[in-house]
């Protein structure tokens, strides 16, 4: 296939201070969860996403000294730190591209973890909640040591092999940004007050990093224009842009976005593509060095509106990298269809937030790259002739299709209903979830492809007709449904009363069930579905009480940075919200709840019961053809599995790696007891 000439412009090398950047596809800094504990497995993911065309790949915040390091993150503290980071180094320039490195201090965002040195800031300050203590002001001492910090990571990273080398103010979890900000900087030196003032350490770490590797290396800064507070912060129209303006030919290139992370990383749900245009569209008109940006950019077309329109030089990325590695390539060579496009669920911030490997709903081999050796691209052909069977055609049986028959495999993909998508077709249709849907629509092109893949719509399948579909493989994939007894995170016994006529679940309003007001739902989900249902509610203009066990609405969202967002999002929509509240017992005017703490009773009246506690696995048919080993082998199937939610419910990138995993196992033989490599921790010699 060949480019659409359209997208040329996208293919453009771009030079940035003493390096050229082969194209414009930009893969800014973003975290992994991979940090210092596993440099082969991350080294090995900005490797592939080389190959697939990036032409700048950076890693996430390298902290540069004791005082502020975080957990999770790499370090660059002296020269024993140099080998990992030439790791990377060499697999990005394998392939052509620019390796660059985002040095960090995190001042007092970071509790000194590991180091126990006392974190240091522009002012007196506590350190990140809920952790307890303080960071100490910095002396005009600590200032000339912190430059000096940074003047020797800068040196280090050239040592390692970075092309790039980043100052690093934004996301409200850095020293600079600190010192930038009015929340923070307090002080009445030549160091705080005015914009000037409060820039000048900013300035003197650009000039410094210019100085110490500028021949070699670009020096990038990133910086958060606006922190979206208002007066009370930086905004884009005045000192956002005055800054830009004051430095605008310092750096080799402006990345620009807006702070906090929960901000710049919103999800789909709350931000469409292309969302920071706004805050960041005046950068190119102050400065002739190039501007990247981002905004979840999957579509060319926004890709080259931004490019052409004047806007940014740079597409920048992170989650649409990790969706699809490969996606520049796929635009080089008039692939479009073949594009995994990124839905901006943030599972991957979330894991990577839980100080695990990241993953991602629509890539399931993210993270996986060198533990188990899987490409996003690439899959073994199949070793065996077995033909396969699918029950299902939800997240786990789509991909467990794509993926079989792209291995070649001869595969039938039975659905119950009249459509395929399972969950994700239907939760794509709940607020704000609409872009959901590309798990659904990536694969279902995928599938359009392939001859060897067969679909049936609207066949429900019994034992019976498993037995006579002359496959030798099964793979169960039909699914979970809501429970409707209130056992769920909270009480593991069904609840009292929960037999009642006005009880209903997720699956009933999202198969349009008709309820009466005053509704009230208790959530013991703890992620999206109690609050967009309430939301949902809250459109037909019913009266909703969320209620929920949790101190906040759907706490395991305060990992995909949606917390704030969806907790103010329902009190702007009126829905009343009960926290602390355990379910006691169920009754037909409503709900009798308990303190989590006290114990002490409050009842919620309610004409319509909505429980979204936990989901029951559709594995009927599964146990039914398990019973029956002689019927199975009578009709040649070897081997009988279930996948997915079947499985075990779980998000739908589990799902979705479920299926993957079903698929990359057909035929492989487990030569170890552990299922994939790791890394060990080398023993240190002086102990």
């Amino acid at each position: 296939m060949v480019r659409d000439s359209r997208y040329d412009v996208l293919f453009e090398p771009v030079k940035i201070g003493p390096v050229t950047a082969r194209n414009r596809f930009y893969q800014v800094p973003h975290c992994t969860g991979m940090g210092r504990h596993f440099p082969t497995s991350s080294a090995v993911m900005r490797g592939i996403k080389a190959e697939g065309g990036w032409a700048v790949i950076s890693t996430e915040q390298c902290d540069i000294h004791p005082t502020g390091d975080v957990r999770t993150q790499i370090r660059l503290w002296d020269e024993k730190d140099i080998p990992t980071h030439a790791r990377m180094t060499e697999l990005v320039h394998h392939h052509g591209s620019l390796a660059a490195i985002e040095l960090c201090h995190p001042g007092h965002y970071s509790t000194s973890y590991y180091a126990r040195e006392t974190p240091i800031a522009p002012s007196p300050i506590p350190v990140r909640a809920p952790f307890p203590g303080q960071a100490r002001a910095m002396d005009r001492q600590d200032i000339a040591d912190f430059r000096k910090w940074h003047r020797r990571a800068a040196l280090l990273s050239r040592q390692a092999g970075f092309d790039i080398v980043y100052v690093y103010a934004g996301h409200a979890i850095t020293l600079l940004m600190f010192f930038l900000s009015r929340q923070y900087n307090q002080r009445s030196d030549e160091y705080g007050g005015s914009l000037e003032n409060r820039a000048r350490l900013f300035r003197e770490c650009i000039e410094d990093a210019h100085d110490a590797v500028g021949d070699i290396c670009a020096v990038a800064v990133r910086l958060a224009v606006d922190e979206l507070l208002g007066e009370h912060g930086m905004t884009a129209g005045v000192e956002g842009r005055e800054l830009v303006e004051m430095l605008a030919e310092l750096p080799d290139l402006w990345d620009v976005n807006i702070s906090a992370w929960q901000n710049d990383s919103a999800t789909s749900r709350f931000a469409p593509e292309g969302f920071q245009e706004e805050y960041i569209d005046f950068v190119k008109s102050v400065t002739t060095k190039p501007v990247v940006g981002v905004g979840r950019f999957t579509s060319p077309d926004s890709m080259v509106s931004q490019i052409k329109r004047g806007v940014l030089d740079f597409i920048g990325a992170a989650r649409p990298s990790i969706a699809d590695p490969f996606l520049p390539k796929k635009i080089e060579e008039g692939r479009l269809d073949d594009i995994r496009e990124c839905i901006g669920c943030n599972i991957c911030a979330a894991y990577n937030n839980a100080s695990v490997p990241l993953r991602c709903t629509q890539n399931p081999t993210q993270g996986e790259e060198w533990r188990k050796g899987w490409h996003p691209e690439r899959i073994p052909a199949k070793d065996t002739n077995d033909r396969v069977l699918i029950v299902g055609a939800g997240p786990a049986g789509l991909e467990a299709a794509r993926a079989l028959g792209q291995r070649g495999y001869q595969v039938f993909v039975a659905e119950a209903k009249t459509e395929i998508g399972g969950r994700v077709i239907r939760e794509s249709r709940l607020p704000g979830l609409a872009v959901w849907s590309r798990v659904l629509d990536y694969r279902a092109t995928q599938l359009r492809q392939m001859a060897n893949v067969e679909i049936y719509l609207d066949s429900p399948m019994g034992t019976a007709d498993v037995l006579e579909t002359d496959c030798s493989l099964v793979a169960i994939a039909t699914g979970s449904t809501w429970a409707r007894d209130g056992i769920g995170r909270t009480h593991h016994q069904p609840a009292p009363g929960a037999k009642g006529a006005n009880i209903y679940t997720p699956d009933d309003i999202m198969d349009g069930v008709e309820i009466e007001g005053p509704v009230a739902i208790y959530d013991d989900d703890h992620y999206y579905m109690g609050s967009v249902i309430a939301e949902l509610l809250r459109h037909r203009d019913l009266d909703v009480t969320l209620i929920t066990p949790s101190s906040v609405v759907s706490e395991f969202s305060t990992y995909t940075l949606e917390q704030e967002h969806i907790q103010t999002r329902l009190l702007e929509w009126g829905v009343r919200i009960v926290q602390q509240k355990e379910l006691a017992a169920v009754g037909a005017d409503g709900l009798d709840l308990t303190c989590v703490y006290t114990g002490k009773g409050r009842h919620v009246k309610a004409a319509s019961i909505v429980l979204v506690t936990s989901r029951v696995p559709n594995d009927e048919l599964y146990l039914s053809l398990s019973r029956d080993e002689a019927a199975l082998k009578q009709s040649g199937i070897n081997r009988i599995t279930r996948i997915g939610d079947c499985h075990a419910p779980s998000i739908i990138a589990d799902a979705v790696y479920a299926g993957h995993k079903y698929a990359r196992d057909l035929g492989a033989v487990a030569t170890e007891a552990i299922p994939f490599k790791r890394e060990l921790i080398e023993l240190s010699p002086d102990y």
